[in-house]
């Protein structure tokens, strides 16, 4: 009886059916900023309908347990490995779903994988209305499709191994398709790989940075949740909480990737996001020094690494302000000094290729 019982439960979750689970959401705890609503996204994911192994609707249940906001199955055009099993045209993932996401309060964005060799290699085209016309020969005109249908395209895990294993490169089909508007971000993380080249190109093409999971098997197969570990994403500072929103944003650049303990994007969103983190409050001075409180009010790690400054001022050479966790850090005075400048560099709020965000607090 207990193994048959446990064969219904595997059936039920594969199939999206177990509500008990779906109703146990997980907020993510990152500040808003002013002026926008921040959005948790992955806008990169599978299911049978193209290589995944989970049925559509356990996207949607995966992401309202883990406290998302907006997600696109991105099945692909090209590779349908169980079509002898499930025969269906590129949009009915996004069909099955579309309700129960809607019923969920999950934004569900309609997206397709264009599939190719590199070059150009992968890339999402996500706020399509028909996936359809995407099935082409020539990749030009897949690209040509999503255009034509004001898809917002970004370039898959550019450094993948199975396409670049050597070098992560931007090719000539590239400089092609980015002139002529086919490539609008790229993928900064994927997975477990996290691409300092794409960074270093998003800036200086002026892309949209995105992370995502690419996930293809259930996601508590790849992630560790009990351990605290948590799926790629992309946080979308948005307006307002709609597809409208989300896409406003990204075609603005307004996005910053967290990646394992790692947020990633431009300095000028990085700084106001870590100030809205954290709470800074002086609780003690005298001619000897300052003790510091500082509250991480966030979901985040922060790795503090001390920079150039005044050698007067003596404080922590490395330290780690741990999430919801309030911090006492105590800054000597010497030599009659009466405050300063505390630098730190967060090694872990990456701002370009092995370059964290440079921080200082005014004593």
């Amino acid at each position: 009886m207990m193994m048959k019982k446990s064969i219904i439960c595997a059936f039920l979750i594969l199939v999206g059916l177990q509500p008990s689970l779906a109703q146990q959401r997980n907020e993510i705890k990152v500040p808003d900023l002013d002026g926008y609503i921040t959005l948790k996204c992955d806008f990169h994911m599978h299911t049978v309908f193209s290589d995944g192994l989970v049925w559509p609707t356990v996207r949607v249940d995966e992401a309202y347990r883990e406290g998302l906001d907006a997600i696109a199955l991105t099945e692909h055009i090209e590779y349908q490995p169980h079509k002898k099993d499930i025969n269906a045209d590129h949009n009915r993932s996004y069909e099955i779903c579309k309700k129960k996401a809607s019923d969920m309060g999950i934004l569900l964005v309609k997206g397709s994988e264009i599939t190719r060799p590199m070059a150009p290699g992968h890339s999402n085209a996500i706020f399509l209305q028909d996936s359809n016309p995407l099935d082409t020969k020539d990749y030009k005109d897949a690209y040509k499709a999503a255009k034509e249908q004001k898809a917002f395209i970004f370039w898959n895990h550019p450094g993948w191994d199975r396409q670049q294993p050597d070098s992560t490169k931007w090719w000539p089909e590239h400089t092609e398709l980015y002139n002529n508007g086919c490539i609008n971000g790229i993928e900064v993380a994927n997975g477990d790989v996290y691409s300092p080249e794409a960074l270093k190109w998003c800036i200086e093409k002026k892309l949209t940075m995105l992370g995502t999971s690419d996930i293809h098997e259930p996601i508590q197969t790849d992630y560790d949740f009990a351990r605290g570990e948590h799926r790629t994403m992309t946080f979308v500072f948005a307006k307002e909480r709609s597809l409208d929103g989300i896409r406003e944003a990204l075609d603005n650049r307004r996005t910053l990737v967290w990646y394992a303990d790692m947020v990633i994007g431009q300095e000028e969103l990085m700084r106001p996001f870590f100030e809205k983190c954290i709470d800074i409050k002086e609780i003690d001075r005298d001619e000897k020094g300052v003790t510091l409180s500082i509250m991480n009010n966030s979901d985040l790690i922060f790795k503090l690494h001390k920079t150039e400054h005044n050698p007067s001022l003596v404080y922590f050479r490395d330290y780690t302000l741990k999430p919801h966790t309030k911090h006492t850090i105590k800054i000597l005075f010497n030599d009659g000094i009466k405050g300063g400048d505390m630098n730190f560099e967060i090694t872990n709020l990456i701002t370009y290729p092995e370059k964290g965000l440079n921080y200082t607090i005014k004593l």
